[in-house]
This record gives structure tokens, C-alpha cells and sequence, in this order.
């Protein structure tokens, strides 16, 4: 059997092709995360310029205005500093514990964006049970605290860590009775599906109107899972010195700091979600038919006005939540688990037996 060479070359040249194909579907399957996670870190830095010009608004003071126009890259400035700061270790700590609690604080809520969507065309991935994979992924970021005050070897660190899985557990359960109510009105648990359960009579389609008492649970338990005040008691300064964040410097304290804003960030896109009718422009069809098609419109411009529309909505809860980190006082941890339990999770779970009750009537 004779092979002559240009058909080797061929073969050569087929195979180099195929590995180049496989090289460039592996880049592209990156490009959406890499591009999530960029958006994510500007949407974080505009979130702190956010909180500390609307903190100086209602404290009747200047707030940031040297770093960049309007002070926009303050933000990027403290970053940078705590990027280049010593990193000390406790000596008497568990190191290991110590150097594993903030990433896996971070990663935990990093992983829960894959889950969102921005827009109808947007999302990383559109799972069947997505909204209860946020639930499970994001409890396990009090365990990263945990560790962090288990490793710092402080007796305040400790107690902030302690601090912090209490008050997850005793607010997620509440949270979670929320979410079913909503998964049980649209019949799946798809974050996808949910938009498009309320996409049908524009604002009044929105569940915040279908289920005003677990809007008013969530909200409550999605400040105090992101632990902002008035439930910032697992780094209660006057209290427990920082809580779990008491021994870290540099990069790692600047983790923690990223973690809060990401977690509030990924609360808020939920609220939108959940209940403010996602990417969906949310005008009624009879008044402007004409803006309702925009909801239906394919390609780039679609995409970009569902991605405006989510984020605008998203950010108006975020002034709301930073709003009242301005207003209220802190509570008490023994008011903050008598909130949790005694009334939070009674009212979830009524509300959770009406709406089936409501499901089953109406089969």
C-alpha cells in the first residue's frame, strides 16, 4: 500500500485544523465568563462610589471628589492600596483556616451569578433549578467566615464567625419559603421561566403585587444575609473590635470588603428577578404597544435594552439598601434571631401555605 505525501500533508493539515477548532471553542467558552466576572468588578466599584455618595447626600457631606471625575475611581484607588499592603498571619492561628475563608467567601457568591439573567439571551446558565442552586451555593459562604474567626485565633473573630452562621441560618430558612412561594406561582424553579411568568401583563404582571408579603420577607432576609445594617452584627465594630475580619490586612481584608458588595449586588438582581419582572420593560400592552415589542426584539439591541432594564431596576433597590444602612440603628443579636425565627419564618410559612392553597384552587 502506497501513501503519497501530499496525502499525508492532507491528513496532517485536517488534524491541525480539528485542534485548532477545539483550541478556539475552548477560548470562546471562556469569553462569557471572563465577561461576566468584568462586569461583575465594575458593577461592585460603582456599587462602593454609589454608597458613599449617596452616604455623604444624606449626612450633608462632600464624599469622594480627588480620585478620577467625581471621585469614580476612589474605589479602584483603596483597591490598589490594599493590593500592595503587608499581609500578616497570626502566629498562634490555624493558617491554613485563615488563608482558605475569604476565597471561599468570594468564589461561593461569584458562582451564584452564573444563574442570573440579564436579559432574555444573557444568562450563563439557564438551569432548572437555579434559584435553589443560589440557595445552596450561597449558604456556603458563612462557612468561609466561620473559618476565617476559627483561624484567626481571637477570641472577637471567633464570635463574629459564630455571629455570622447564626444569622445565615436563622435567615435563610425564611428566604428559602420565599422563594418556593414564587417558584410554586410560576411552576418552575428556572430563573428564566420566572421572568417570563411575569412578562405577560407588563407591571401588573410583576410579583411583587401577587406576593407583597414575601417581597417584604425577602428583603428583610436579603439585607441580613448580605449582613448590612441594621444587621451588621457579625462585624459590629463598637462591639467585636471588626468580627471574623479583625486580623486580616491587605488583600484578604479587601476580599471580605469585595464579598459584602458582591453579595449585595447578587441580592438585588435576585429582588429583580424574583419579583420586579427582570429584563422585561414592563409597560402594559394597552397603553404602548409600541414599547412592548421592545421586550420581543432579537439580536444586540434587544439584549443591551434587557440588560439596561435589569440593571436600572437593580439599581434602584440598591439605593434602598444603602439608604438604610444610613437610616436605621443596629439591632441587638438577640432581637436579630427573635426577628428571624419568631416572625419572619411564621409569615413565610403562612405565606407559603396560601399560595398553594391558592395553586390548588385554581387547578
Amino acid at each position: 500500500m502506497i501513501i503519497y505525501t501530499t496525502e499525508v500533508e492532507d491528513i496532517n493539515s485536517f488534524y491541525r485544523l480539528e485542534s485548532l477548532k477545539e483550541v478556539y471553542g475552548i477560548i470562546w467558552m471562556f469569553v462569557p465568563i471572563l465577561t461576566l466576572v468584568l462586569g461583575i468588578t465594575i458593577g461592585v466599584l460603582v456599587i462602593v462610589w454609589l454608597e458613599r455618595e449617596i452616604s455623604a447626600g444624606i449626612q450633608q457631606r462632600i464624599g469622594p471628589e480627588y480620585a478620577g471625575p467625581l471621585g469614580i475611581l476612589q474605589a479602584l484607588a483603596d483597591g490598589t492600596k490594599l493590593l500592595f499592603k503587608e499581609n500578616i498571619l497570626p502566629s498562634r492561628g490555624n493558617t491554613r483556616l485563615f488563608r482558605i475563608g475569604p476565597s471561599i467567601a468570594v468564589i461561593s457568591i461569584l458562582l451564584s451569578f452564573s444563574v442570573i439573567p440579564f436579559s432574555s439571551r444573557l444568562i450563563l446558565a439557564d438551569l432548572n433549578i437555579g434559584i435553589f442552586l443560589w440557595i445552596a451555593i450561597s449558604s456556603i459562604a458563612p462557612v468561609g467566615l466561620l473559618m476565617s474567626g476559627y483561624g484567626s485565633n481571637n477570641k472577637y473573630s471567633f464570635l463574629g464567625g459564630l455571629r455570622a452562621a447564626a444569622q445565615s441560618i436563622s435567615y435563610e430558612i425564611p428566604l428559602t419559603l420565599c422563594v418556593l412561594s414564587i417558584s410554586l406561582l410560576s411552576n418552575s424553579s428556572s430563573t428564566v421561566d420566572i421572568v417570563e411568568a411575569q412578562s405577560k401583563y407588563g407591571v401588573w404582571g410583576w410579583n411583587l403585587w401577587r406576593q407583597p408579603i414575601g417581597f417584604i420577607v425577602f428583603l428583610i432576609s436579603s439585607l441580613a444575609e448580605c449582613e448590612r445594617l441594621p444587621f451588621d452584627l457579625p462585624e459590629a465594630e463598637e462591639e467585636l473590635v471588626a468580627g471574623y475580619q479583625t486580623e486580616y490586612s491587605g488583600i484578604k481584608f479587601g476580599l471580605f470588603y469585595v464579598a459584602s458588595y458582591l453579595n449585595l449586588l447578587l441580592s438585588s438582581l435576585f429582588v429583580t428577578v424574583l419579583y420586579l419582572g427582570g429584563w422585561n420593560i414592563s409597560i402594559p400592552y394597552v397603553f404602548v404597544p409600541e414599547l412592548f415589542e421592545i421586550n420581543k426584539m432579537n439580536g444586540i439591541f434587544g439584549t443591551t435594552i434587557g440588560i439596561f432594564i435589569t440593571l436600572a431596576k437593580t439599581y434602584l433597590f440598591l439605593f434602598i439598601s444603602i439608604a438604610t444602612r444610613w437610616t436605621l440603628p443596629r439591632l441587638r443579636m438577640d432581637q436579630l434571631l427573635n426577628l428571624g425565627w419568631k416572625f419572619l419564618l411564621p409569615i413565610s410559612l403562612g405565606n407559603l401555605l396560601l399560595t398553594t392553597s391558592f395553586q390548588l384552587l385554581s387547578l
